[in-house]
């Protein structure tokens, strides 16, 4: 489903973000990636995404060819992808319900489907109570769990989560993990980067990432 060939990603001549990075995740995996804060573990989850490109090397989601797809071909792709990004927040001014039917509006879906399927990803994450909350009455972890359905409702192949426990508490840090547990279970491909030890002790596959360079789970 995901497959990095040689994959390198360079800023600036004293910024590289990933060297050679060769992965493959298969349909349906649930894998984490590990890596200290500046590993190149936000850069890899923006490629897959289109967000940013390669250097050098081939980026393939589902067969597609990242490095040539075009602007038309990005929001098709992301259409198949669910983004839990640490530098996506949810919309202040609109409710909890609101957020979560954005993605279909934009896509345009018609708005009474749009509250239907967003009411049923809600419900998914137990948060449908708080649909008609504010973000900001929300803890931290409810939050995240608001992200995570605003990242599901579009029915996607594969989900992304960029440290989406950072900072939380351990019982709301479970249940986040739980909901992305819940949609890999049925067939949902995960990546879900992470420094939570007790999580990564438990796992069935660690991707390690260091200075930009896999060292260890890329098979």
């Amino acid at each position: 489903m995901i497959e990095f060939q040689s994959v390198s990603k360079q800023y600036s001549a004293d910024a590289v973000a990933l060297r050679d990075v060769s992965l493959n995740i298969a349909k349906g995996e649930l894998a984490y990636l590990a890596g200290p804060s500046g590993a190149g573990k936000s850069t890899l989850f923006k490629m897959i995404a289109a967000i940013e490109r390669p250097t050098s090397g081939r980026v393939l989601v589902n067969g597609q060819d990242i490095g040539k797809l075009g602007n038309a071909g990005v929001p098709f792709l992301r259409r198949k992808l669910g983004l839990v990004l640490q530098d996506q927040r949810l919309l202040t001014d609109r409710t909890v319900l609101a957020n979560a039917m954005l993605p279909l509006l934009v896509t345009g879906a018609p708005r009474r489907e749009a509250e239907q399927r967003a009411r049923a990803a809600l419900e998914k994450v137990g948060m449908l109570d708080r649909a008609s909350a504010m973000p900001l009455e929300l803890s931290g972890g409810e939050q995240q769990r608001v992200a995570i359905a605003r990242a599901i409702v579009n029915r996607p192949q594969i989900i992304l989560a960029d440290e989406p426990t950072a900072n939380l508490d351990r019982a709301s840090a479970d249940k986040v993990l739980d909901a992305l547990r819940a949609f890999n279970a049925v067939g949902v491909t995960c990546l879900i980067s992470t420094h939570d030890e007790q999580v990564l002790e438990s796992a069935k596959r660690v991707i390690h990432i260091e200075h930009g360079q896999l060292v260890g789970g890329a098979a």
